[in-house]
């Protein structure tokens, strides 16, 4: 979703969208334009929410029905944008259109996830889905190069938690892990649905050494992080903020204490990443147990305490936001100036699922426009 408004870094004229950028966690079914939905919505005469028939209204009925405290009620929502997305051509224009929102928001690599099992009423296989989202993808990136901006980006393909069909969809991913999948997710409710129901799909990636990363701690606790560590061999945590349950903090005078348990040591001594989304981790209720406000939120704990820190969109139209806008409200509840802007993007591209040789070159880019903005 593209937006006019530029985010300014505070103190400062620089605005963050001109900086270069890496985003790890951004779902396709929840990035879609607002006019895109309408008119796909049209040709296929699918009934949008009562009241939200134009794209103002309908990104207004977005937000509104995000912001719920609930993951469960949050995820309703998408029952709209996936409805739209059920032919080859609406999943070419709605990941072309993707690409070309994070092209606009300065975006240099982009992991973009999606579950290929959602969108198969109107008769497509799984690859054929796949495929469709590919097209687009390289369309995308292809307009944005004529356009004068590089950018690179892959596909998370991602199974549904509740649905059981973790190893198909971990076999589709390795079908076309040459051609653009980069990478293997399980998305949906997390309470209930531990990473275990798929050990057979996760020791199957594990055995063709095929990155994954598991949405957890964000609607479920500590439990929810250790199964996608020991069941699904993550390398990224999506969200993880309810990590900071493993972290005990203890005041002593003027100073305060931390102490990690075993999980969240592991965590920080290995580099894991956290895929955290203050937006929508503020929507979903998932640091309700610490507040409801952005300065509740742990990803600032977590950055002074060594983590490998991201920050992320999750789902740009039901936050009614982009990455720009994400790092500006960092920034303006932690007082983040350029370095540390700059830290978290260094930390996106270390976590990239390339080959060491690209995010080297991905961290030499960022740094290289960030010192053009210094």
């Amino acid at each position: 979703m593209t937006t006019a408004t530029q985010n300014l870094l505070p103190g400062t004229d620089l605005a963050l969208e001109a900086l270069p950028k890496v985003s790890l966690h951004d779902h396709l079914d929840g990035g879609l334009r607002p006019a895109t939905i309408v008119e796909l919505a049209a040709e296929i005469g699918y009934e949008l929410p009562a009241g939200a028939t134009d794209a103002e209204s309908l990104g207004e009925w977005f937000a509104t029905q995000a912001n719920s405290g609930s993951l469960v009620q949050y995820l309703t929502t998408f029952d709209v944008t996936i409805a739209v997305m059920q032919t080859r051509d609406a999943l070419v224009r709605v990941a072309r259109e993707f690409v070309e929102d994070l092209a606009a928001d300065g975006v240099v690599w982009g992991e973009i996830r999606w579950a290929p099992e959602q969108h198969l009423q109107q008769g497509l296989s799984l690859d054929e889905a796949v495929e469709a989202v590919q097209q687009g993808l390289d369309e995308g990136v292809e307009a944005a190069r004529g356009a004068g901006t590089s950018l690179r980006v892959g596909q998370l393909v991602s199974a549904m938690r509740h649905a059981d069909r973790g190893l198909e969809i971990a076999q589709l991913a390795l079908r076309h892990r040459d051609t653009g999948t980069v990478g293997f997710d399980i998305a949906g409710a997390e309470a209930g649905f531990p990473p275990s129901r798929m050990r057979d799909a996760f020791e199957l990636l594990a055995d063709e050494f095929f990155p994954v990363t598991i949405h957890a701690g964000e609607a479920d606790g500590i439990e929810s992080i250790r199964g996608a560590l020991r069941d699904g061999h993550a390398l990224r945590l999506g969200h993880g903020v309810r990590l900071l349950e493993d972290i005990t903090l203890v005041d002593e005078g003027e100073m305060t204490r931390a102490s990690l348990g075993r999980i969240a040591e592991w965590v920080k001594d290995r580099g894991i990443a956290l895929e955290t989304s203050p937006s929508s981790n503020l929507q979903t209720g998932a640091i309700a147990a610490w507040g409801d406000a952005m300065e509740d939120h742990p990803l600032d704990l977590f950055t002074q305490l060594g983590f490998r820190v991201t920050v992320n969109t999750d789902n740009r139209l039901m936050s009614a936001t982009t990455l720009s806008r994400e790092l500006r409200l960092v920034a303006e509840t932690f007082d983040y100036d350029l370095d540390d802007i700059l830290a978290l993007q260094l930390n996106a591209a270390q976590a990239a699922f390339l080959p060491v040789e690209d995010r080297e070159a991905l961290m030499d880019t960022i740094i290289a426009g960030f010192e053009e903005h210094a």
